[in-house]
């Protein structure tokens, strides 16, 4: 008797198994493969990751995630060819990274950082996979917020550009960017320590500092995150009663939608 019920039990969790690797098949089938460039940098690349695989977690414990394939770049080399304003080797690059992600298996990919975006428009035009743009799924979020005049903190090179200008005041939005000496100082903390994985409270302070100078002065409503380091200091939903724009969790969520589409 006891056999009889201890094979039935065994049975029956055998079969319970089987049906939910079948679900998980099913599933997973319908997921679209992430490609992902990442390195840019490395510390915001594991938030990108960690916010998809979170995005896919259920009550039931069922660990059904998507597949990701990554291709982490070299910082160093991708700076060093920014300040050269080497932006045809840059393209060059990235389309490459694409191509390999491509052959890897994804069906679609993300560039996970904002400075690389200078160059989207170039890119989309010879990308062998479909791109979703951080700059365009941040914009997206802001017209369903209604935003109308957004601050913007980024590397230097974001905030000396226009890119999240033009996509920004197609929608009927102006973006403010912090006076030249403000984005020095900015640009110096992010790649000294923010990059680094450094995190200070003076630091944190004086970008607070920052926004607040930005709301008196430039009536900003809001402040886009551009640069995907940032949230990692700036962890409050608001500061100086603004909402704050993350555009890693923005753009995760645009890349975990088109991954179950």
């Amino acid at each position: 008797m006891l056999n009889f019920i201890l094979y039935g039990w065994a049975d029956c969790w055998h079969q319970r198994v089987m049906l939910i690797s079948s679900l998980q098949q099913i599933k997973t089938r319908s997921m679209k493969k992430i490609g992902l460039i990442g390195g840019m940098g490395p510390e915001s690349t594991l938030d990108y990751y960690k916010g998809i695989i979170n995005a896919f977690k259920n009550e039931q414990g069922i660990m059904n995630y998507p597949e990701i394939i990554i291709y982490s770049i070299n910082l160093s080399e991708f700076l060093l060819l920014m300040k050269e304003k080497k932006y045809d080797l840059i393209v060059d690059m990235l389309l490459g990274k694409l191509k390999a992600l491509k052959d890897a298996g994804a069906e679609f990919a993300a560039i996970t950082a904002n400075t690389p975006h200078l160059l989207f428009d170039r890119i989309k035009e010879r990308t062998p996979l479909p791109l979703i743009s951080i700059v365009e799924a941040a914009c997206e979020h802001a017209v369903k917020m209604g935003l109308k005049k957004p601050g913007l903190f980024g590397t230097g090179f974001t905030m000396a550009s226009s890119f999240y200008q033009n996509i920004f005041n197609s929608k009927g939005m102006e973006v403010v960017v912090p006076q030249a000496d403000d984005r020095k100082i900015i640009d110096e903390k992010l790649f000294s320590e923010i990059e680094q994985g450094i995190f200070k409270e003076d630091t944190r302070n004086l970008l607070i500092g920052q926004i607040e100078k930005m709301v008196i002065h430039n009536y900003i409503d809001s402040l886009i995150l551009g640069c995907t380091e940032f949230p990692l200091i700036l962890t409050s939903a608001e500061y100086v009663g603004i909402p704050m724009l993350n555009t890693t969790m923005i753009h995760v969520e645009a890349i975990v939608k088109r991954c179950r589409a």
